[in-house]
């Protein structure tokens, strides 16, 4: 009789346990989307600024978790291409690496991190593509290739990889044709990704219509 009354009371234990995990995580999906909408629709430098706050909050509260950096670290880029000033677009870029660097330790093989690293890269480019071309050109190129590897489908890598193909090109004069093969293959990949994350990222498909009238 004690035996199933403990064992009662272990199952009982066991379904409240598992009940708070799941309404954590249900909380946590909720804040992190409202956060990620301010993100995707925010205009301005300050309004960016409110909602990477809140995901910087949110990923020192778990702990664990990679999408708050990630976004974060998506959060500054942004702020980045709106700032005008050279010296505060690396400072929004240094943020921008410390929250991917934050990411990469919870998730070191998520290709989203990695895609997103190679955006900060690309973006110092933009900064004095004359004398950065080289050494952040290379960096970028390599976080592509590895954000690639890890997951062949992820538009995101292809769309920042033929973005930064298209720089190439357009510095050195060359052709457009390599470019506009990888940013075939992107538009492609946004036709027909899919992930169970329903925190998944969902931005470029934007930029890769842009980017396909260099190609038209």
């Amino acid at each position: 009789m004690k035996n199933v009354n403990i064992l009662s009371l272990l199952a009982g234990v066991f379904l409240v346990s598992i009940h708070s995990v799941l309404a954590n995580d249900e909380r946590y999906v909720q804040a992190m989307q409202k956060n990620i909408h301010a993100v995707y629709t925010a205009e301005t430098i300050p309004d960016l600024q409110v909602a990477v706050n809140s995901l910087e909050r949110i990923g020192a509260a778990e702990k664990s978790k990679w999408e708050p950096y990630y976004y974060a670290g998506f959060g500054y880029i942004m702020m980045a291409i709106r700032e005008q000033d050279r010296t505060g677009k690396d400072l929004f870029l240094d943020q921008a690496m410390t929250a991917v660097e934050k990411a990469k330790g919870f998730s070191p093989g998520e290709s989203e991190i990695l895609a997103l690293e190679g955006f900060v890269h690309m973006m110092r480019v933009t900064v004095d593509p004359a004398a950065r071309g080289q050494q952040y050109g290379g960096l970028a190129m390599q976080a592509f290739g590895k954000a690639t590897s890890l997951n062949g489908d992820n538009p995101r890598a292809l769309v920042l990889s033929a973005q930064m193909q298209f720089g190439t090109a357009k510095f050195l004069g060359s052709s457009t044709a390599e470019p506009c093969s990888t940013l075939a293959v992107a538009i492609e990949k946004f036709n027909t990704y899919s992930t169970n994350n329903p925190l998944s990222p969902t931005w470029g498909k934007e930029m890769a219509f842009d980017l396909k009238k260099e190609c038209d």
